[in-house]
């Protein structure tokens, strides 16, 4: 039989999500109904903060943070380049213009050197929110980050759609990515490829109950409800149709009490991989995983010598493909994209161009077995040889 295809990632739908969704479609409600408060308490609960704020994708759940944070034209956000456009392109959608910050070349993440940096780009404008990316399921250093985005008048807000599960120890503190206690906000994604899926859907939690009430009104039109019902609602902005339907939030909440399980698996797949690809280093090297990061890796990214092994990534993508194995690039430096490179003219960002000349993203999902590890890493040194 011919090996079926390991994709670099792939949602884990089991029987009992099937059956919350059917029982959710004989329900009441389709829209907003009971399903979404029960999911957002229980992630809430989960992460450690006071509130989540559901909404329909990850990309909104970073414009619905801008928009309570009231982000205005001409206003600054400081973003690492190395992340999914949307951590930058959020800025955008609110007027405020974005200045890149480097990351460190080995794990891709924003640094303290790297937002001091940017911030010595800022000059006399209003810079109003700092972006760390927890890329791959790493998390930053939040303390350092918070404490200069707070002395330059910022306001934090954590980007961490790879990183739910993640926990990490600044001191002797332990702690949850989520739980928001270096920042306003943080943001999640629940695409099937991560860590818990939805189909689409994302997620907002604070520890701030008037930001938590901006999110809300923000994500449903800019709807209230005056006191005493009437008019029945009034809009004293507008804002946007950002609502996860029940249907998605009976999954949703489905998956998190499994959050357990996927969290070990991959845990337990990334320490599979340290043993498999340790015999191809130097040429290949896991991402570097900082001190106080204990993650839920989303992404399994490896920096290949591409130079050293005398095949270009593409050689190496176009033979681990034809092995069955697929992968992803992640990610291509949003300061490189045409926009921001018609908008703001070229720059040198060389932390993200050196990451993003040696990363490769391999398989990692909770549904993946040992052999398809070996498998893995016997392609790819097959596809460097």
């Amino acid at each position: 039989m011919e090996r079926p295809i390991i994709p670099y990632g792939r949602q884990t739908i089991d029987d009992d999500d099937i059956a919350v969704v059917a029982e959710a479609l004989r329900g009441d409600f389709l829209t907003t109904g009971p399903a979404v408060e029960a999911f957002e308490q229980a992630f809430a609960a989960t992460v450690g903060a006071r509130h989540a704020v559901v909404c329909s994708n990850g990309t909104a759940a970073l414009h619905l943070a801008m928009l309570a944070l009231d982000v205005k034209p001409g206003e600054v956000v400081i973003a690492p380049s190395i992340t999914f456009l949307a951590t930058a392109n959020c800025a955008r959608y609110v007027g405020a213009d974005v200045i890149f910050a480097d990351v460190d070349p080995d794990s891709g993440l924003m640094t303290p050197a790297t937002l001091t940096e940017a911030l010595s780009k800022v000059g006399g404008r209003c810079l109003r929110a700092v972006l760390p990316v927890h890329l791959r399921g790493d998390t930053v250093d939040l303390p350092a980050l918070a404490g200069l985005a707070a002395a330059a008048g910022a306001v934090l807000v954590e980007d961490a759609p790879h990183a739910l599960g993640t926990t990490m120890r600044y001191g002797n503190v332990a702690e949850t990515v989520g739980d928001v206690r270096h920042s306003a906000m943080a943001t999640f994604s629940f695409h099937p490829v991560k860590t818990i899926a939805t189909g689409e859907g994302g997620m907002v939690t604070t520890n701030d109950t008037a930001l938590a009430g901006r999110l809300r009104t923000l994500r449903s039109h800019g709807m209230v409800r005056p006191t005493g019902g009437d008019p029945w609602y009034e809009m004293p902005e507008p804002g946007f149709n950002y609502r996860l339907p029940d249907i998605l939030c009976a999954l949703g909440q489905s998956q998190l009490k499994k959050l357990p399980r996927f969290a070990a698996r991959r845990r337990a797949l990334a320490a599979a991989y340290q043993k498999a690809l340790s015999s191809l280093a130097p040429t290949v090297r896991i991402a570097a995983q900082p001190a106080w990061s204990d993650p839920v890796l989303h992404l399994m990214t490896v920096l290949i010598d591409f130079e050293a092994a005398g095949r270009s990534r593409r050689q190496v993508v176009e033979a681990l493909k034809a092995q069955g194995v697929g992968s992803q690039v992640h990610y291509i430096p949003v300061h490189t994209q045409p926009y921001y490179r018609k908008l703001y003219g070229p720059q040198s960002l060389p932390g993200a161009e050196a990451w993003y000349a040696r990363c490769l993203s391999l398989p990692l999902y909770p549904g993946m077995s040992d052999e398809d590890i070996d498998h893995v890493a016997l392609a790819l040194k097959a596809a460097l040889a």
